[in-house]
């Protein structure tokens, strides 16, 4: 397989993954760009080069696509899922790419309200992820959005894959998980230290993204692959959320096993210098700690690695995310942390190659009429998806 998708390619998966109709005039692909405070690096001028690489080939396709296509260019928001500056620039075809936002005219910018109002369908393969953003302004715009944080070559292969058949699976995974009211984890943390956690999943209904945004109004990650939901955090009066347990996360320097108490990590405690690290966060951002998403990720079992990327890695199996949650249907948004670049969705993700010492030994799901539902045995799925 070549790490470079040509023009061709790219507008069949266009076609594939948008689906454009009649209704449908312009392509916007979407790029940040460093500035004085957040510095530039290989990847990121890499995966620059590589939209504009992209926007060049698809020009040869609009007649075919029935699309104009054109690249936009943003300062960077500093932080993932933080809500989008305000203006953006017209990137003009065969100029060279600027360095750094610091390098563009402020007079010639123009608002992110144009460019929604006139630019149906959208890719942002970007440094920090625009998915909380632009998840949103899909809803309030009826534009749809392919979101693409990180986005480099070695996730090519991802783009390959046969969208159908993912799209079943995550459907099959929202149909469980729509009927479930909490689902119940067993950690075991290297080999022997076991964390139990409850998460509830009531007054919620599961979304899957499976890559494809035919309708207005949708925005998700690309590649994609999983169906995720929200836990209840509580915000029914006299219904208290029922999330509470341990939750236990390996970073580089150490396990951090987190205290959960009304779906908020209210403690952090384990090895240092990870744990006193990550109760200082608990303590000077403390919508960091909500319990955002309950993930699963369909894409292990279509031989895919991690990539050291989480657009592609949450995509592999199992994984829990810290943070904002309203762009999911939840209600911790923008305004419940301290400023906006303080705005965090942070996965966790439970796979061997990622977490080696913590293993996800049971998942269960307690189901609305109470039945018990074998979900995942050792990051493994215990039912059989459509199609194989």
């Amino acid at each position: 397989m070549t790490e470079k998708l040509k023009g061709e390619e790219l507008a069949e998966l266009i076609k594939r993954v948008f689906r454009p109709g009649e209704e449908d005039k312009a392509l916007a692909v979407m790029v940040d760009l460093p500035d004085a405070k957040v510095g530039d690096m290989p990847a990121w001028r890499q995966r620059r080069e590589m939209a504009a690489g992209w926007v060049r080939e698809l020009q040869d396709y609009q007649e075919t696509l029935g699309l104009k296509v054109h690249l936009f260019l943003y300062r960077n928001a500093h932080v993932n899922n933080a809500d989008l500056p305000l203006t953006a620039w017209l990137h003009e075809p065969g100029a060279d790419l600027p360095g750094m936002a610091e390098d563009l005219d402020a007079q010639a910018s123009i608002s992110f309200e144009s460019i929604f109002a006139d630019y149906s369908i959208l890719m942002a393969p970007t440094h920090f992820s625009a998915t909380a953003p632009l998840k949103l302004a899909a809803k309030q715009h009826a534009i749809r959005a392919a979101t693409m944080p990180g986005f480099g070559p070695s996730m090519i292969p991802a783009l390959r894959l046969d969208y159908g058949i993912i799209n079943a699976r995550c459907d099959h995974l929202k149909g469980i998980l729509d009927k479930a009211e909490s689902a119940e984890f067993r950690f075991v943390v290297d080999g022997e230290q076991v964390h139990e956690l409850i998460l509830d999943l009531r007054h919620r209904q599961a979304a899957a993204s499976g890559g494809m945004f035919p309708k207005p109004g949708k925005a998700g990650n690309l590649p994609s692959g999983e169906t995720y939901i929200v836990p209840y955090e509580g915000e029914i009066e006299g219904d208290p959320t029922r999330s509470a347990g341990w939750l236990p996360v390996e970073f580089e320097d150490g396990v951090v096993i987190y205290r959960i108490e009304g779906n908020v990590a209210i403690k952090a405690t384990g090895e240092e210098p990870a744990a006193s690290r990550e109760a200082k966060r608990l303590a000077e951002e403390p919508a960091y700690g909500n319990m955002a998403e309950l993930g699963l990720g369909v894409l292990a079992d279509f031989g895919l690695e991690p990539t050291g990327e989480i657009l592609l890695d949450e995509k592999l199996g199992l994984h829990i995310a810290f943070g904002r949650s309203d762009h999911f249907g939840g209600q911790v948004g923008a305004a419940q942390f301290s400023s906006p670049e303080a705005v965090v969705h942070i996965d966790r993700v439970y796979i061997p190659k990622i977490q080696p010492r913590v293993r996800a030994e049971r998942v269960d799901l307690i189901m609305d009429d109470g039945d018990r539902f074998e979900l995942m045995r050792d990051g493994v799925y215990c039912l059989d998806f459509p199609g194989g």
